[in-house]
């Protein structure tokens, strides 16, 4: 896993005191994560991020006069990562479709905001990645000062996520600064194909095609109404 040489600051957002307190005291026990500021409403957050540079906002969905899914939205092109923390399921798909990096429902155990810490931690770590040459076997990727080769029979899916390309293997994920479309027009159609706009699948990895989406490796990712045509088309679905 890569981790950022320095503490990765971070900003709570949460209108509820007892929330928010328990995100400082399980922050507190990230050694490398650093809370520069709590705000209790998301407009006072929206303020905050106009002036200052974060890596990770905690913020929650329901909130008074602003929600947090507003708040995203409002704040448009990011240079930080955000992880939902709500007591609510039903805005999974919502915060889905806005690229966030996690979605915690509360309670959640402390070993599940570890790894939604990590996963942020593996995406800051990778940012420095780029997409640099691809052939009908390979991609590689730029990771740091190094350039790795990237099988495409080792990609699972990838995934849009602002400015950057989620790439998920088997072993690792591989965070590419670039457009989805970009990606999308480097990959053999032959051997991947779009079932949404976040989302770019490996044929070979499709294990079920289930109502509404598909699963690969055990995870669900949804089809759009827009790609399902293609999709069954490149399937030869009988």
């Amino acid at each position: 896993m890569a981790i950022p040489a320095t503490k990765m600051t971070c900003l709570i957002v949460d209108d509820n005191p007892i929330a928010r307190a328990t995100l400082v005291q399980l922050a507190s026990q990230i050694q490398d994560l650093e809370i520069l500021q709590e705000c209790d409403n998301a407009i006072s957050a929206y303020n905050y991020l106009q002036q200052n540079d974060v890596q990770l906002v905690l913020l929650d969905i329901e909130m008074p006069e602003m929600s947090g899914l507003e708040l995203t939205r409002s704040l448009g092109k990011k240079d930080f990562f955000i992880i939902f923390t709500t007591s609510k399921k039903e805005y999974a798909q919502e915060a889905f479709d806005l690229n966030v990096a996690d979605y915690l429902v509360k309670p959640y155990a402390p070993h599940r905001f570890i790894q939604a810490i990590n996963k942020v931690k593996d995406l800051i770590g990778s940012k420095d990645e780029d997409l640099e040459l691809i052939n009908d076997e390979f991609i590689f990727v730029r990771d740091s000062n190094i350039i790795r080769r990237l099988g495409l029979d080792d990609i699972l899916y990838a995934e849009a996520m602002g400015d950057y390309v989620k790439f998920y293997t088997k072993d690792k994920l591989y965070a590419i600064h670039g457009t989805f479309k970009s990606v999308e027009s480097r990959l053999p159609a032959q051997r991947f194909v779009r079932i949404h706009r976040s989302y770019i699948v490996s044929l070979r990895y499709i294990d079920t095609l289930q109502e509404g989406g598909v699963v690969i490796q055990g995870k669900f990712l949804p089809i759009a109404d827009s790609y399902r045509k293609s999709l069954h088309k490149v399937m030869n679905i009988l």
